[in-house]
């Protein structure tokens, strides 16, 4: 397999196409190597349009998804972002390289302490990573310019958007199958938030994501 090839024609088959023009994303996609974040077994299909399996039964996002998500959070370098859902650690490796620092939360311990080796292969030192349930949000190092949730969320959290500065962005999957919106949700004031719905897709919830109200007549 010609790895640079492969990364080429995943940039410019896959996500150009999906409406991610900015040219610093789509340089980091060079510059972060996908292949290092990507189980061995699946190495040869690091750029296929495909969520690739993780250890504890979970899932890379297709890399469409994730460039995506990128491009609508407009990370700056001044900024501090919390992520929601570590996997492979690939997406911490693309925010930590636009912010200032980036904590990465994991429930399954197999998959935080993947996560961290694979940003200390790579050289990423601004971002750590935290073995716990963030299914509501992280009040640790609260509040957050931006949080980026990388998995669904059947209903968004109030606490969630609770950790988020004034002017700071969240990126999540909300919704329920077959078709859940991506959305950011940038935080006006104290009170007021504007949603923006991205693009549709479907991603797996969190383990112990909020779930909607049942009422029963």
């Amino acid at each position: 397999m010609n790895i640079e090839q492969a990364r080429f024609n995943m940039i410019e088959q896959q996500i150009r196409p999906w409406e991610v023009l900015d040219q610093d994303v789509l340089n980091l996609l060079s510059i972060v190597k996908r292949e290092n974040f990507v189980p061995t077994a699946y190495r040869e299909l690091a750029f296929v349009d495909f969520e690739v399996p993780l250890p504890a039964g979970q899932h890379m996002l297709a890399p469409r998804v994730e460039a995506r998500v990128l491009q609508e959070l407009a990370v700056k370098k001044h900024e501090s972002v919390l992520e929601i859902g570590a996997g492979s650690g690939y997406m911490a490796a693309l925010l930590a390289h636009r912010a200032q620092h980036v904590l990465t939360v994991d429930i399954e311990p197999e998959l935080a302490e993947l996560a961290k080796s694979n940003l200390i292969a790579n050289g990423v030192l601004n971002a750590e990573v935290a073995t716990g349930d963030a299914a509501r949000g992280w009040a640790g190092a609260a509040p957050y310019d931006v949080i980026c949730v990388s998995g669904g969320l059947p209903v968004l959290p109030q606490e969630m958007l609770d950790h988020l500065k004034i002017g700071g962005r969240l990126a999540a999957f909300v919704g329920t199958a077959p078709v859940m919106k991506a959305q950011v949700i940038t935080r006006i004031d104290e009170k007021q938030y504007r949603i923006a719905d991205v693009f549709e897709t479907y991603v797996e919830p969190l383990i112990n994501a909020v779930q909607p109200s049942r009422f029963k007549f």
